[in-house]
């Protein structure tokens, strides 16, 4: 398998009080398996007991470990990619953010770090060794997208861009100032190179709340999912709604944790001239593209999916027909 760019995410994992309620919950809304009583070492580090890692479709998309002390959070945590984890801790140390675990060996998997940005936004380092991340991503059941929540976002912007060498650009057709997606270094920026974003904590949530990562899961049908999440005990923090992208909502587990669902769009299916010379067309790539929760964007308006039926239609005028 390919390793991920430096920057990339490239591995999640759940930090949960009961790793086996974990295993019933997500096994369903998500139809994960797992391994039993743990598996290779986690990205994450050091002694974490007996963890479990999912699998959608027989590869690897995530794990769940037991909260080491009570006092942590409940969490859904992401981890970013890099060639050198001692030498990114100290970038991140000498801008402004935080190491709070040091690079260390996880086995043959790799090197960890759990660190922290300017605005106290907490995420982890992986350098991979024989475990890479992620060997499904992007597919519904699987991880899709992250985006860091801050209160001080120039902070924030200049420590990803300038320690990540993250490339900002705004989110096409949203005029509020508040979102802001990157790509990694060495790309061209814009929606088919983005790997994350950033999005502003506003007034409508608790002073306390501090900043935070959001990481969403693809799901073929997002409202039967918000549904299953209401079933197995968990709660809807921001019901389903359309954006740009597809249809989205955040949830919450029957533990604590919060994550965000989307299910893309079906690509519409070009309509290319009749004839003897007439082909099929080429799938369409789906790209990366940044999410806005409106429970801390309850101001910003939202373009609808557009409406794709007529695209890539020749007018009738000018578009070949079969003979007759």
């Amino acid at each position: 398998m390919a390793g991920f760019t430096e920057g990339t995410p490239c591995w999640v994992d759940a930090s949960l009080p009961d790793v086996e309620a974990g295993k019933r919950f997500y096994g369903e809304l998500f139809g994960w398996t797992f391994t039993e009583g743990g598996g290779d070492p986690l990205p994450g580090g050091g002694s974490r007991g007996r963890y479990a890692d999912a699998y959608s479709g027989g590869r690897l998309v995530a794990a769940l470990t037991p909260k080491r002390d009570g006092r942590m959070p409940t969490v859904w945590g992401v981890y970013l990619a890099t060639p050198d984890a001692t030498g990114l801790a100290r970038r991140i140390a000498a801008g402004g953010g935080q190491v709070i675990n040091d690079p260390l060996p996880v086995g043959r998997a790799g090197t960890a770090a759990v660190v922290a940005d300017p605005g106290g936004a907490v995420f982890g380092l992986w350098q991979a060794g024989e475990r890479v991340g992620f060997e499904k991503h992007g597919e519904p059941g699987s991880f899709c997208w992250t985006e860091v929540y801050t209160r001080d976002k120039e902070r924030v912007d200049a420590f990803y861009e300038g320690v990540l060498g993250f490339q900002g650009t705004d989110l096409p057709g949203i005029t509020s100032e508040d979102f802001r997606m990157w790509s990694p270094a060495g790309t061209v920026p814009g929606e088919s190179t983005a790997v994350g974003g950033r999005s502003v904590i506003n007034d409508s949530l608790p002073a306390e709340m501090p900043g935070h990562f959001l990481v969403y899961f693809c799901v073929e049908d997002c409202d039967a999912a918000a549904e299953t999440v209401v079933r197995l005990g968990g709660r809807v923090r921001t019901a389903p709604y359309d954006i740009p992208y597809g249809r989205m909502a955040v949830l919450t587990d029957d533990q604590g944790a919060t994550f965000a669902i989307l299910a893309e769009p079906a690509p519409a299916e070009p309509l290319l001239p009749e004839g003897p010379l007439a082909q099929r067309a080429p799938e369409p790539t789906t790209s990366p593209a940044p999410r806005l929760d409106p429970e801390l964007h309850p101001d910003t308006e939202r373009p609808r999916p557009p409406d794709r039926t007529q695209e890539h239609r020749e007018p009738d005028a000018v578009a070949p027909r079969r003979p007759r």
